[in-house]
């Protein structure tokens, strides 16, 4: 199952890498006499919508592949944000101790302790919604999960001998980090960034929905899901087709990280 989760990562990266030449349709076309049209096979405009269309004759299918595009983009760039962030801020405090530590471990402590989608809506309410303001504030929001599990396992790690071997051969801290820290965390880090993956995709589809993330005409999921809540009676396919896709994903890379920590810890691959 976790083999077939990290495929599923690849083709949804794959669609929304080739999403010009898949998509049937332009994602932000409007067709006002195929608007609201069931999925079928020939619609009033004598074209196919296998996902039917929105309230303004907009192609589902092409808009939840476009859609896949910005979920990624923000996602990944997110987490690139926050794990560079948070993996400074560990390996600060981890190595430093005293005020830094205390310093970064309270702010730490204080961001779990605040509902960060709040902080989130205020932020992007008073900048403006953006692509660079919304893949920083939902980096923001990933950097703690990096920086205490690295503080954690530096904490360990330094204090083990060879480290104080290497330092007596007169080592630096930089060449104990790139040659003995970061490769011992290494399946730590990428089983969080994963996990950050998910919960980014679905941070950016929250504030889309709120109308604080991707503005309309660009297609994202959780604006799909948004523009379809008024005719979940009448025409729920608008909502349901990025719901489910948004669903599926999350949960789908969240179990992906247990099959990469299982093949980057050596511990594990006998088992």
């Amino acid at each position: 199952m976790a083999l077939g989760g990290g495929v599923f990562v690849l083709v949804l990266v794959g669609v929304a890498l080739a999403a010009p030449l898949i998509a049937p349709y332009d994602p932000i076309r409007q067709s006002l006499r195929a608007r609201l049209a069931a999925p079928t096979l020939a619609g009033a405009d004598g074209k196919a919508h296998l996902l039917g269309t929105d309230h303004l004759g907009r192609d589902v299918l092409s808009r939840a592949i476009y859609g896949a595009r910005v979920s990624l983009l923000v996602g990944f760039a997110a987490v690139v944000v926050g794990g560079i962030l948070g993996v400074t801020l560990g390996l600060l405090a981890g190595f430093r101790g005293g005020w830094p530590d205390s310093v970064i471990m309270t702010l730490a402590d204080a961001q779990l302790a605040f509902p960060f989608i709040l902080l989130a809506i205020g932020i992007i309410a008073v900048l403006g919604p953006s692509f660079p303001t919304l893949i920083v504030v939902i980096g923001l929001s990933g950097w703690v999960t990096y920086a205490r599990v690295l503080r954690s396992q530096v904490l360990v790690l330094r204090s083990r001998e060879f480290v104080d071997a290497i330092h007596a051969l007169g080592g630096s801290v930089a060449r104990v980090i790139a040659r003995h820290i970061l490769p011992n965390v290494l399946s730590s880090l990428v089983v969080i960034a994963t996990l950050e993956l998910a919960r980014a995709i679905v941070l950016e589809a929250t504030l889309s929905f709120l109308g604080l993330g991707v503005q309309p005409p660009t297609p994202s999921w959780g604006g799909m899901v948004h523009e379809g809540r008024e005719y979940l009676d009448s025409a729920w396919w608008i909502s349901t087709a990025p719901g489910i896709v948004l669903m599926l994903t999350s949960i789908i890379v969240s179990r992906t990280g247990d099959w990469l920590r299982d093949l980057l810890d050596p511990t594990l691959r006998g088992e």
